[in-house]
């Protein structure tokens, strides 16, 4: 009974709101940003909207390339000239493709050159390698997460540490694993991806961009300074936050008596837009390409628009060994860690932070 109670138990979420300013000092929205750091969907809704601007969407067709490699060898991402070459010089990211959180063994590469491995309870024995248990495998481990610094063992390609890491991917547990990577790099150096990986199977990938029009759409009505929102005055975060996500689903929000799919409606009180641009970029999206994004939609506003705000929602990867920086990430029943920031026309945001159950606190 104990167990039939837990599975009718609905999941853990979380949603962390806060506001501020994008002028701000101690304002934290590019620090967010850059430490979420494997995304496959963003997305931006523009109320009053029916042409998108000549620099937000050059923005937005250039958020790629990455690369897809199949059966990567493991020991590819260790070797003195990986990281000296794409570890050092830039931001290097790396994610094992089609490999579930809670069952595969799973790793990814973070921009400050931690390789972090999710192993399951065989392999993590037999790589012989120094890690933890997971937080999130129960009483008895069965997942061990395993963190490697490729930049300490770069600097002494000598050491018993690397020759025991090198081993240990070379011919104790040799692990092959389709790889989605993508590397930026400031400066007009071309990423040399394509030709470092010639000898495996190697494709280069743009992100897809869907743009469309939404025509008398129902928006709620917010006000800066209430992130709870004020009865008959104005919506809250949480409410916007639903409200977003029923958007891009394209559900329908008209209530209708027939309507059996969906009885959700738009949060009161509310207006009535008469367009407004949706745009949504999937792909494997990197934090630089989406603060980019999101310093364009800060200046908007500039010039005087009909629209009081506007939005721009990150989800990351289900599968993703972290989720914010370091920060152990599981899948439970969604595996969902997402951001939104409500950008308002006097240069005011709302963050929203929203983790499943398997998560830390949003940071």
């Amino acid at each position: 009974m104990a167990t039939l109670r837990r599975l009718r138990e609905t999941p853990r979420h979380l949603l962390v709101c806060e506001k501020s300013n994008f002028g701000h000092d101690k304002s934290r929205h590019r620090h967010l940003v850059e430490t979420h750091y494997h995304n496959y969907r963003v997305s931006f809704f523009i109320p009053e909207c029916g042409v998108l601007p000549k620099e937000l969407k050059s923005l937005v067709m250039e958020t790629g390339p990455y690369y897809f490699v199949k059966n990567l060898p493991l020991h590819e991402l260790i070797t003195q000239e990986f990281i000296n070459t794409f570890v050092k010089k830039g931001s290097c990211y790396a994610l094992t493709y089609n490999t579930n959180i809670d069952e595969d063994n799973t790793v990814a590469l973070l921009p400050n050159g931690k390789l972090i491995l999710s192993l399951d309870k065989d392999t993590y024995e037999e790589a012989g390698l120094q890690g933890r248990p997971s937080r999130y495998s129960g009483k008895k481990a069965m997942k061990f997460i395993v963190s490697i610094d490729l930049m300490d063992l770069s600097s002494n390609p000598d050491s018993k540490k690397y020759e025991r890491v090198s081993w240990s991917f070379k011919e104790k547990k040799p692990l092959k694993f389709d790889f989605l990577l993508a590397w930026h790099r400031t400066g007009t150096e071309e990423s040399t991806m394509m030709s470092y990986f010639s000898k495996y199977q190697i494709q280069e990938h743009w992100p897809k961009v869907a743009l469309s029009t939404v025509r008398d759409v129902q928006c709620p009505v917010l006000q800066s300074s209430e992130l709870g929102g004020q009865p008959e005055t104005s919506c809250s975060a949480p409410e916007l936050f639903d409200w977003l996500g029923a958007v891009f689903c394209n559900a329908d929000l008209n209530n209708e008596p027939n309507n059996f799919i969906s009885t959700y409606c738009c949060p009161q009180p509310s207006t009535v837009v008469a367009t407004a641009y949706l745009c949504t970029i999937t792909g494997f999206i990197l934090p630089e390409k989406i603060g980019v994004l999101l310093e364009q939609l800060s200046h908007y506003f500039d010039e005087p628009k009909l629209a009081p705000w506007a939005t721009l929602s990150v989800q990351g990867f289900a599968d993703s060994p972290v989720s914010w920086r370091e920060n152990e990430h599981g899948f439970h029943r969604g595996g969902e860690h997402l951001y939104n920031f409500v950008i308002f026309n006097n240069q005011d945001y709302w963050l929203q932070m929203a983790v499943g159950a398997h998560d830390d606190c949003p940071p």
